[in-house]
């Protein structure tokens, strides 16, 4: 069992899901209660993790901070630290990809709130950032729990673009699921046997977990 290779996807399981669930809850809201031009588009873009190939985001992520890049060399000189095969980069790597997975659920749950809902919560004196956090995230709550379980999980699991951004280097960047792609490389089918386990164990409780309490959560509103 590659312990090192756990705890790395845990951490960056961690650390992404940290920082996206608060951006999409402001992206999305935005995206659910305001019209603005182009707004098609910024959907759009944010859905094209969904269908491109994660070794292609890989790629352009390797050559746009690159150390041979100018963007790269700049973040490499304010961050003190290289973007590339380094865990900065998986992080940027894991935010990219998992915009949908936090977006999409919390967008759909913002925008099946009631209009009077929101109306409501206006003519009682509530100021934009009060409704969002004493009305409005409450009633999202099992979307903002369904991003978390989502987005978690699928970093975790996470393969093309952590490969491609990340490289394969013991301790640093390899994660479980690179782990297991080296032990099938190397035949050591047992060990890639426990690893998978681990993760389909993780995945189906953490999505048994979310299912029951989001009904709960439903169940206790009514």
């Amino acid at each position: 069992m590659d312990w090192q290779a756990l705890l790395l996807s845990i951490k960056l399981s961690v650390i992404t899901t940290l920082i996206l669930i608060p951006i999409s809850i402001l992206v999305a809201r935005a995206l659910a209660f305001n019209q603005f031009r182009g707004k098609a588009w910024v959907e759009a873009l944010a859905m094209t993790p969904l269908i491109l190939p994660p070794t292609v985001i890989g790629y352009y992520l390797l050559v746009g901070f690159g150390q041979q890049s100018w963007l790269g060399q700049t973040l490499q000189t304010v961050l003190g630290t290289p973007i590339v095969f380094h865990l900065s980069g998986l992080v940027l790597a894991s935010l990219l990809v998992n915009i949908p997975f936090a977006l999409q659920p919390i967008q759909r749950a913002f925008e099946a709130i009631p209009d009077d809902v929101r109306d409501a919560a206006a003519c009682c004196g509530l100021n934009r950032w009060q409704s969002l956090w004493k009305v409005e995230i409450p009633l999202v709550w099992p979307g903002i729990l369904t991003a978390i379980v989502l987005c978690f999980s699928h970093v975790l699991g996470e393969f093309g673009v952590v490969l491609m951004i990340g490289g394969n280097i013991a301790g640093e960047t390899k994660t479980l699921s690179i782990a297991i792609y080296d032990k099938v490389q190397a035949f050591d089918f047992d060990a890639a046997g426990i690893m998978s386990l681990i993760l389909l164990i993780f995945a189906v409780s953490t999505l048994a977990f979310t299912t029951h309490l989001t009904k709960r959560v439903g169940v206790s509103r009514d």
